[in-house]
């Protein structure tokens, strides 16, 4: 809004300083800042609101050390990033642009089914402790998980659909010749309506791009880095094309609904989450940047995406909420983000790297998420095949999720948070890295 607001008053009245809301840098240190200051400055008052409201973390009798002293801790606390992003965002970033409409959307979308799991779950309790009964018989009484379900494939159709089909959505192809109609395309790929040629001094050569709907993506470690979704109806013949939608679509949901959870299962220590995704974000970050500045695209030889750029205000916002969060739930935490923040996150990470076209890169720098999941079906899945075949069930780890297990053996959490975020600040570089390892 403040962007929008600024840039009518340079154009109209030209007012000095007004057009220091043209530079994407400014406006994305701005994002950071203010986020870093609702989430420490209003984030106490919203606990304190959580507190009177007797929004407490219940104790499901895990045998964690220092489960008991979490017992009353205010959950719900994610409504604290969700506020530290979404305002900087509307204040800073052109609402304009479908990128930052897309992560508004996914933001909220998710935000909302995850204070409904939180708040049934907080109503359970207190009808079960208004029955004298014990919620340890209830502890399970939050969103259905088919509901959960339905809401994370609800956003990755929205996303996939629009993603693919948006005009705003494209990327930029480099054309030899005069006519942009020389420019080969890929299968799948097609020129827009209002496509012109685009001509950019680089290096001191006259070069042509035009701007083209594509269905590609990029893949690490090869030299020819993109991948074309289109190939993977290539088998049914000529013409199978015309369908890499649905193909698109189900690829983004699926990405969407298990990096959600995946951050689901991972907001189990103080600062645990918090801290992971920050540093995902960061490096998302990066790739974002880059990506939407198409003298570094071309020195990278990645794709250039236009209007890219502009999602970094978002970025930073989302960095700096999860930072900022950082304070109160930091060992020993203050207040629990809840469903209401770690769906939210997972959700926000999966539709960048999609957004940016770095899905493929995804069990790279969400490797903590990925094993967390992993950690998890592994569990069950060796349980019930033991428990059929012996009788009885066994476990691959003393408790699953895995930063569980390490609580289990003994290991503080506070040392477990810190070095699961060590390991996703290797693995953000490591997707880096992929940049220029081919």
């Amino acid at each position: 809004m403040l962007y929008h607001l600024f840039t009518w008053l340079k154009q109209s009245f030209n007012i000095p300083g007004a057009g220091l809301f043209q530079f994407l840098t400014f406006r994305i240190a701005m994002a950071i800042l203010m986020s870093l200051l609702i989430a420490t400055v209003y984030g106490k008052r919203i606990i304190l609101f959580l507190q009177k409201k007797q929004i407490g973390e219940s104790v499901r009798e895990l045998g964690l050390q220092g489960e008991q002293q979490k017992k009353g801790t205010p959950t719900m606390g994610g409504i604290i990033i969700l506020l530290s992003i979404l305002i900087p965002t509307l204040l800073f970033a052109n609402l304009e642009r479908v990128y930052i409409r897309l992560m508004i959307l996914c933001t909220v979308w998710l935000g909302i089914i995850g204070f409904l799991d939180d708040y049934f779950k907080i109503r359970s309790r207190k009808s079960a402790q208004s029955k004298g009964e014990s919620y340890k018989k209830k502890d399970s009484d939050g969103l259905a998980g088919i509901s959960k379900i339905i809401g994370q494939v609800g956003l990755g159709i929205i996303i996939g659909a629009t993603l693919y089909f948006s005009n705003a959505v494209t990327v930029e192809r480099e054309v030899i010749g005069s006519d942009r109609k020389i420019s080969v395309l890929q299968p799948g790929e097609h020129f827009t309506k209002d496509t012109s040629v685009i001509i950019r001094q680089m290096d001191g050569i006259e070069r042509k791009f035009v701007k083209v709907k594509t269905p590609i993506t990029t893949i690490p470690f090869v030299k020819n880095h993109e991948f074309n979704y289109s190939k993977l109806l290539s088998w049914i013949g000529a013409g199978a094309e015309k369908y890499t939608w649905i193909i698109y679509i189900l690829f983004v949901t699926l990405i969407v609904t298990a990096v959600s959870n995946g951050a689901n299962l991972t907001d189990g220590l103080d600062g645990l989450a918090a801290g992971v995704s920050a540093i995902i974000g960061a490096g998302l970050g990066i790739f974002i940047y880059v990506s939407g500045n198409y003298k570094f695209a071309d020195y990278l030889n990645i794709m250039y995406i236009p209007n890219l750029g502009e999602l970094s205000i978002f970025v930073g916002a989302f960095v700096g909420a999860c930072i900022g969060f950082l304070w109160y739930n930091a060992y020993p935490a203050q207040v629990f983000m809840g469903d209401t923040g770690s769906l939210a996150l997972g959700g926000i990470i999966a539709s960048l790297a999609i957004i940016v076209r770095k899905e493929w890169l995804i069990p790279i720098f969400c490797g903590v998420f990925l094993v967390e999941n992993l950690s998890v079906i592994i569990q069950v899945s060796y349980f019930k095949y033991t428990k059929k075949k012996y009788g009885e069930g066994r476990r691959v780890f003393l408790m699953s999720p895995l930063h569980h297990h390490y609580q289990k053996k003994g290991f503080h959490e506070s040392k477990i948070a810190v070095r699961f975020w060590i390991v996703t600040i290797l693995c953000v570089v490591m997707s880096i890295i992929t940049l220029k390892i081919r």
